[in-house]
């Protein structure tokens, strides 16, 4: 991938965690000293028997520590009246509505600060640092309105959130997660490793679990096994997230050797 990886947060080199090969035989990966200072958290959870209690557990947590509200999840910020406080829903819900939007290029930088990985992709591809789009993906990713309410530290929780209720309460035993996304055109993305076809993922894209969901959105198929390491958000995991029909998951960049088919029939 380009531009060039960065340093990060999980003490793995950034080219590992991009290779095939991690994908193929991934360690576990934690955001350095984000459980540790967070230990109520993880108590909170460690009491969870499903989703829901464990989702209760995450909103309780970050409305106390970061002063989030529900109510502000869902409505947009406004010039007066109380302040309003960025929170990593209204994140994922920019993302939602376009994977290219400010609020996509603040989680994309996540990644590119915690994991060292850059995006490949803004708006149109990035092929080195010197291109506007490049520059374009700087100046999103860092308006200031969107790191108010130290953004990144609510993803690290989420992005750790997420690991732990995956490993204890949705996929236990499990390494990998089957996921499948829908595409137009492969060849762009899709690069050879001797007889293995390997798809090159920007440093966060969204997959879905569901098989019948990725047949809506290209006229063909990349079906992938992905770490539950590089798995950043899954709706089905927030109860209280407003969107959840489409099983979304938003993954963290790499290569991953993957399988092309056509859409069902």
């Amino acid at each position: 991938m380009s531009p060039p990886f960065g340093p990060n947060l999980v003490g793995l080199p950034s080219a590992r965690l991009a290779s095939a090969d991690y994908a193929v035989a991934p360690s576990e990966l934690r955001i350095t000293g984000v459980r540790e200072m967070n230990a109520p958290l993880f108590e909170m959870l460690g009491l969870s028997s499903d989703i829901a209690e464990a989702s209760e557990a995450l909103d309780k947590y970050m409305t106390a520590i970061f002063g989030l509200e529900s109510q502000q999840w869902r409505d947009e910020a406004k010039k007066s009246g109380p302040c309003f406080r960025w929170s990593f829903v209204r994140l994922l819900l920019g993302w939602e509505h376009d994977s290219s939007s400010r609020e996509a290029a603040v989680l994309k930088g996540w990644v590119h600060s915690r994991f060292g990985l850059p995006p490949a992709h803004h708006r149109e591809k990035i092929a080195e640092v010197s291109d506007p789009f490049w520059q374009s993906y700087v100046a999103d990713n860092m308006a200031s309105g969107y790191h108010a309410n130290s953004i990144y530290a609510q993803l690290d929780l989420l992005y750790e959130y997420v690991q732990w209720t995956m490993r204890n309460l949705a996929h236990p035993g499990q390494t990998h997660l089957r996921l499948y996304r829908g595409v137009d055109r492969s060849s762009e993305q899709i690069v050879r490793r001797e007889r293995t076809k390997l798809l090159r993922v920007n440093s966060l894209s969204s997959f879905t679990t569901d098989r019948a969901t990725a047949d809506c959105f290209g006229s063909l198929v990349v079906s992938l096994q992905a770490p539950l390491t590089k798995i950043l958000f899954a709706n089905a995991l927030l109860a209280f997230f407003p969107f959840r029909a489409e099983r979304e998951v938003l993954l963290i960049g790499g290569d991953y050797p993957v399988t092309i088919e056509p859409p069902a029939a």
